[in-house]
């Protein structure tokens, strides 16, 4: 199964601590080693994007900034075997989070990402 973890955050003023890189990186490997991280990438600040909405059949485009209390600023695919396994990974990033930048606060997002055996015929 497949996973999408999106990062959200309030992040402290100034740049993350060469600690928080440090970990962040060792998880990384750890993940890509042990076969369940697929893709990885930071996401720029809502400025850069826009949002496309489809309401009463209209579609609508919406230019960033988005007026939202925390910003979408990373993401991770995983593959994994349950969602649990994919939980404890982003368990494990937030901590790394709380354990190397006081004052940081973020919540990731988990959602499964269908693939073509969820669309199978059933038998």
């Amino acid at each position: 199964m497949r996973y999408l973890v999106i990062l959200k955050a309030q992040q402290p003023d100034g740049p993350p601590p060469a600690e928080l890189m440090a970990a962040i990186e060792a998880l990384g490997v750890e993940a890509t080693n042990a076969g369940v991280l697929l893709d990885v990438g930071g996401l720029a600040p809502s400025a850069a994007g826009a949002r496309v909405e489809l309401s009463g059949g209209r579609l609508n485009v919406v230019d960033g900034p988005f007026a939202e209390a925390k910003e979408m600023i990373s993401y991770a695919v995983y593959q994994v075997r349950s969602k649990d396994e994919v939980v404890e990974w982003a368990s494990r990033f937030m901590k790394v989070h709380r354990d190397n930048w006081p004052g940081w606060e973020g919540d990731s997002v988990i959602s499964k990402v269908f693939g073509p055996e969820d669309f199978a015929p059933q038998q």
